[in-house]
């Protein structure tokens, strides 16, 4: 899920970027402090989206550089445990898929690709044996967040399932909606 978040900070200034306007010169401190800024607490920061207020600068002996008290607010992705998510197939691998949701990749454990049996072809293919689903790299998928880990904090692990109702490639889902009306429509008709 996407949040902007309101957050207060003391931000450097070096003196390098006095001579800019005091605004200007934050906006460039926060943006280089928080570009792949993730938190378990926060997130992954996308972006700095305003900058709300700015305190009086402090000086640090032997620094130079100017602290100022400022309150901004930052785009932050934080994944949420049995949130739906949309992404594209970016890699399929022996034990399942990855998944590009945003900010990040998840992955799919080849268990949790599908209500079937999975097999995986060196041709980077994941194929469903009875059902004959077919998983591959740029397909549209649907899938539900089912773990989150920060222990490797730079690097956040996403664990997602597409083995729930209307989860998967968006292909399949459309057939099942299809196939779903058809039946509505026939048990009407009779």
């Amino acid at each position: 899920m996407f949040y902007e978040v309101e957050v207060r900070s003391h931000i450097r200034v070096p003196p390098s970027k006095f001579k800019n306007d005091i605004k200007t010169s934050i906006l460039e401190s926060l943006n280089n402090q928080f570009s792949n800024f993730i938190s378990k607490d926060l997130g992954l920061v996308v972006s700095v989206s305003e900058v709300i207020s700015i305190g009086d600068g402090v000086l640090i002996p032997g620094d130079g550089a100017a602290y100022y008290d400022t309150v901004f607010k930052l785009i932050v992705f934080k994944p949420e445990i049995q949130e739906v998510i949309n992404g594209t197939i970016t890699e399929i691998a022996e034990f399942g898929a990855f998944i590009d949701i945003g900010p990040i990749d998840g992955m799919i454990h080849i268990s949790q690709t599908m209500d079937d049996f999975v097999s995986y072809s060196k041709a980077g293919v994941l194929t469903g044996k009875e059902t004959k689903k077919v998983l591959k790299v740029g397909d549209k998928c649907r899938a539900r967040i089912i773990a989150v880990s920060y222990k490797e904090l730079l690097n956040p692990k996403i664990g997602l399932t597409m083995r729930q109702p209307w989860l998967g490639n968006i292909n399949w889902i459309d057939e099942d909606i299809k196939k779903q009306k058809k039946e509505e429509k026939e048990e009407k008709e009779k």
